[in-house]
């Protein structure tokens, strides 16, 4: 295992910095915006999570990593960060599989993934079967205009909690 993969302690760890800034965050979020906070949690995965996960190793698409994610996160929800974040749950990743397929991306269509979460604005995250992570230009997978946002699931994870923290710290997250 590399030092950029995913290990069950780095996510651990990135579990509990995440959870301890949203805890944060939302004790203070009705005082500073006026209403109260919506979900705001990183959910560990449960065992029907860690079941489906087991059955994303037989996708050709899903990098080991993602795998090693869905073990122990069941799902990321960030609704009161800037427009939000999401990481869906790998049941929705595998349903979403099952009626769509996987995604073709890129100027070439060179890239095939899965769609595994999206920001608050609609633009979708999809995790290439080498690990890279893109994000769409546009709210449709029609267009195959994507940014390369993070080499690995561990860089991208790493840019969610620095948007996390920024957005506590400033009130906006940055580009993700």
């Amino acid at each position: 295992m590399s030092e950029r993969s995913l290990s069950h302690a780095w996510l651990s760890s990135w579990v509990g910095k995440a959870s301890d800034v949203l805890n944060a965050m939302t004790e203070e979020f009705e005082r500073r915006h006026g209403f109260p906070p919506g979900t705001n949690q990183v959910r560990s995965a449960n065992h029907d999570d860690q079941e489906a996960a087991r059955a994303l190793v037989q996708v050709d698409v899903a990098a080991g990593d993602l795998v090693a994610f869905y073990e122990s996160v069941g799902e990321v929800t960030w609704e009161d960060v800037g427009n939000g974040y999401f990481v869906d749950s790998v049941s929705k990743v595998l349903q979403r599989l099952t009626e769509y397929g996987s995604v073709r991306i890129g100027a070439n269509q060179e890239h095939c993934g899965l769609v595994v979460g999206s920001n608050g604005a609609g633009l979708l995250y999809v995790a290439d079967q080498d690990g890279a992570v893109y994000r769409t230009r546009t709210a449709s997978l029609d267009s195959t205009e994507v940014d390369r946002v993070a080499d690995g699931l561990r860089e991208f994870l790493e840019l969610l909690e620095r948007s996390l923290t920024r957005f506590v710290a400033t009130g906006e997250p940055g580009y993700l």
